[in-house]
This record gives C-alpha cells, structure tokens and sequence, in this order.
C-alpha cells in the first residue's frame, strides 16, 4: 500500500508539472487546418458522426473571428511559403471532406456573411449524385472564393492500393475537374488520413502542391506541404467546449511533436 500511495504521488506530480509546462509556455505558433464534412441539421444516423449541426457551426466560426483568426485556402498557404504574399496574425485553413451539397446550399453561405472562404474535397464520381455537389455548383463555389482540391475519384483508402492504382486515383479526379471547367486543382485529401511514404511523389508527380492528412497540428514552412497537420471537428458532444479542447489538442501535439510532418530544407 505504501508504494501504492508513493507511485501515486509521484504520478501526481508528474501530471502537475505537464500541466504547467502546458499552460505557461508560450503557446506554438502555426497554421491551423480544420478537418469538416457536412454542416447541416438533417443527416441520417450513418453521417451523424461526421456532421456538425448549423448552430454548432455558427459559434464555431464566430469564436474563431473572436479570437483573431483569419482564414486562408492552401493556395494562399504556399504563395506565402514562396515569399509571394503575407500571411494573416492567425490564419486557419476550413476544409471540407467529400463533396456534401450542403457545403453550398448550408456552408457557403454562413462563410461568406462572415468574410471567410474555405477549401472543399470533391470525390470527383460523386459529382452529380444525390446528396453531393453539382458541375454547376462547384463553379459557382470557385467563383466565390471557395478553393477545390481532390478527394480522389471514388474514395477508396489509397493504402490499399497499388502504385499504379493510387497514382490513377490521384491523376483522374484531378483532370476531370479540370476538363469541366473548373481551375486547376492543387491541393489533395487523403480518405480516411491514410497515406504511406511513397504517396507524397506521386502527388507531387501529378502537380499537387499541397495535401492533408488526419494528423492533428500546427502547419509552418518546415512541415511537409505532402503531410499537413489537421484537426478533425466531429459532431459535437460537448458544444463549444469540445471544440476548444480540440484546438488545444493540436497545440499540445505541437509541443510533444508528436505524427509532427517536419522536413529539413
């Protein structure tokens, strides 16, 4: 018992001193990437878990605003790598996985009355079906300020293909939104977060600029441009709350380095 209580002892003070290392010093500094899928108030049981309610959203973006956050798309991220622009105090990037017609009808229109833009992932032969994104639509988003990137052709997790298949996957969606008359598509979501080590050059290869994984963190210049940190944003459970806590878990995997994409340059 008494080793019990002496192990606990030390636990206890090894967690105290975790929390204060945490909370006096200085905060890291970088770009947050934010992970959504669909914003709306009417999705079935399967999508619940991927979907943020419109009010939920609403406070989310507001609180964002309140603290001085300032979005950007991925392409003004790489403009700035490249010394072609600045950057705003707190930038945050909004992303939008899959393609959802809610992204246009629901989200479109809660950005642009806050003076924000964001970056959606299109499943290219999702285009047209029930439920997602149309031809139309996409040029209308692009048109006003929202940023497209690839999500694949058909969503199949990219790790458990081939080369030869992962390469297809990248390269179809990527000319299929271009033959259509969108603008050229840079930036790539990997489904589900799962990449290996050989994908970064196959997207560079296929002109990617940048992609995103489902590693929570800080973006700088020093972090892969192939393996951008992003924090995904789950229904809420917990309101606003849960969503600060999730800020504070990307700064705190910043600080530990932990699935931290850094590159020597």
């Amino acid at each position: 018992m008494r080793y019990m209580k002496y192990g606990l002892g030390v636990l206890a003070f090894a967690l105290l001193v975790f929390i204060s290392w945490l909370t006096l010093t200085p905060a890291p500094q970088g770009i947050l990437v934010l992970e959504y899928h669909h914003v709306s108030d009417d999705v079935g049981d399967d999508g619940w878990a991927y979907t943020v309610p419109v009010a939920d959203f609403a406070e989310q973006l507001d609180y964002l605003q309140a603290e001085g956050y300032t979005t950007i798309t991925m392409q003004d991220f790489m403009r700035a790598k490249k010394g072609k622009q600045e950057l705003p105090a707190k930038p945050v990037v909004l992303t939008f996985d899959d393609g959802y017609e809610d992204n246009y009808t629901t989200l479109l229109p809660m950005l642009e009355e806050r003076h924000m833009v964001g970056t959606v992932y299109m499943i290219t032969n999702s285009i047209g079906r029930k439920g997602y994104l149309s031809w139309n639509q996409l040029r209308d988003m692009q048109n006003r300020g929202i940023e497209l990137g690839s999500h694949t052709a058909n969503h199949q997790p990219l790790t458990s293909l081939d080369r030869e298949k992962q390469a297809e996957e990248m390269k179809l969606s990527k000319l299929l939104m271009e033959w259509n008359g969108l603008k050229t598509i840079y930036t790539f979501s990997y489904p589900n977060g799962a990449y290996d080590e050989g994908m970064p050059e196959l997207l560079k290869e296929n002109e990617y600029l940048t992609a995103v994984t489902g590693d929570g963190g800080l973006n700088t210049f020093k972090t892969n441009t192939y393996l951008l940190q992003r924090t995904n944003i789950p229904h809420p459970r917990l309101g606003l709350t849960e969503f600060k806590l999730r800020l504070f878990k990307s700064e705190v995997m910043t600080r530990l380095g932990i699935h931290q994409h850094l590159v020597n340059e």
